[in-house]
């Protein structure tokens, strides 16, 4: 059993509920509810709507979040868009990225 895989929600794929994880996730479903790993990372593909609060290890953030995002580090790529607050040790944002909210840093 690898413990480096990536679990996929892929595009077409959509959950109504709260998803736990603990190996790398890359999402480019629809998912309307909370996101939550201990310390695991987390990718929000462009084509992925996130209804719902997000806490991980790390956050990349390519598509559309409705909802507070709490990490350790957090990256939002220039297609990000994102609808809420960003609470985090580290934030990088590309020119282009979006965030409607606060971030908290530090």
């Amino acid at each position: 059993m690898s413990t480096n895989s990536t679990n996929v929600l892929a595009q077409g794929i959509e959950i109504i509920g709260s998803i736990t994880f603990n190996n790398p996730m890359h999402i480019d479903g629809k998912v309307e509810g909370e996101i939550f790993s201990e310390g695991g990372t987390v990718t929000i593909g462009e084509l992925a709507d996130i209804k719902g609060d997000i806490k991980a290890g790390e956050v990349n953030i390519y598509g559309h979040v409705d909802g507070n995002v709490s990490s350790s580090r957090c990256h939002l790529n220039e297609r990000a868009v994102v609808n809420g607050d960003i609470t985090t040790a580290v934030l990088s944002m590309v020119e282009g990225a979006r965030l409607s909210g606060r971030a908290q840093i530090g």
